[in-house]
């Protein structure tokens, strides 16, 4: 057996898999939103409680890894390890409780989230533009296969921006918030038109958008009686006053919305929507697989050595079967 631990801004992920035959098996999912991002853009450093959070996430990763004969791990590190100046500290406190971390680049994320979501897709020659916005920062990939025209990782993401733009509106106006909303979506915006030009010159077939912010808003849309799995910058607009509504009322939760991913409901919206304006994107699918996925993925083929994963290097990508059975 073998384990993924994904390390994110917002949320650290654990995924432990048998792999036979070019086929993975998911024997267990772990997910716990740690936000160890939390305010590191504001003050350059790991929060003493999310490195309590987060360290207590890796107590329970370990202690359920120990229940398997796993033969080989790989612990990634993504943008709040790469930022934080007390990053070594968190590094060295998980190698305490026995997990190791190696800390990757923007592009080398990049490389593995275009893996993970290609994992999931039928063989095809078209083009594919693949999107993942995380706590922190926000990877864009453009790829045919193995062949990768754009790799981007971009300093946007939900945590980031809920910090930014989103913080002592508990009390706010409508207007007050309304202006958070828009000034952060022309923010987005703005961050977003950096790529616009490699878009235009590449065009693809179809878009994927993975991880936690894109699932949220695909399950409201799909509650809203929007296409199930697809995010569409109409439904997104339409959904813009309810977005507000939710806000405004601590009490309520729009359906589709679990209430642990309410504090990101705004910054999300922000992010996805500034990204489809600047981009001129209609519609975009929902791509259940990603980072940890692509690890697995790569793992098995590479093993776990990160030099590896070179700016300009992309090993050839096997179409894996991944079932997604969870005991």
């Amino acid at each position: 057996m073998y384990a993924c631990i994904d390390l994110g801004s917002n949320s650290f992920h654990l995924l432990i898999a048998e792999w036979q035959d070019e086929k993975s098996q998911i024997v267990e999912r772990f997910s716990h939103i740690v936000q160890l991002g939390e305010g590191v853009t504001l003050t350059g450093e790991i929060s003493p409680a999310a490195f309590t959070r987060g360290l207590q996430s890796l107590t329970e990763f370990s202690e359920v890894m120990s229940r398997y004969p796993i033969q080989q791990y790989w612990a990634l590190g993504t943008n709040a390890l790469r930022l934080a100046s007390n990053a070594p500290d968190f590094i060295e406190a998980a190698h305490d409780l026995g997990i190791d971390i190696s800390v990757i680049s923007g592009v080398q994320e990049a490389i593995l989230v275009y893996l993970g979501v290609l994992s999931n897709l039928p063989r095809s020659d078209d083009t594919r533009l693949v999107v993942d916005i995380g706590g922190g920062s926000t990877e864009i990939i453009i790829g045919q296969q193995e062949r990768r025209f754009v790799t981007e990782s971009l300093p946007i993401g939900c945590v980031s921006w809920r910090d930014k733009y989103f913080q002592g509106l508990s009390n706010a106006s409508r207007e007050a918030l309304e202006n958070a909303l828009d000034t952060a979506t022309d923010a987005a915006e703005e961050v977003f038109q950096r790529v616009r030009e490699s878009f235009e010159k590449y065009p693809w077939a179809a878009a994927y958008a993975s991880s936690g912010t894109a699932k949220m808003l695909a399950m409201i849309s799909q509650y809203r009686g929007y296409q199930e799995g697809t995010i569409t910058l109409l439904a997104l607009e339409a959904m813009k006053e309810d977005v507000l509504i939710c806000a405004a009322d601590p009490e309520m939760l729009l359906p589709g919305l679990k209430d642990r991913r309410k504090d990101l409901l705004m910054p999300g919206w922000a992010v996805v929507v500034g990204l489809m304006r600047a981009c001129n994107l209609q519609s975009i699918h929902f791509s259940p697989t990603a980072l940890r996925e692509g690890m697995l993925d790569f793992m098995m083929h590479n093993g776990a050595d990160t030099s590896i994963l070179g700016k300009d290097t992309l090993p050839e990508i096997v179409q894996t079967e991944i079932a997604q059975t969870t005991l």
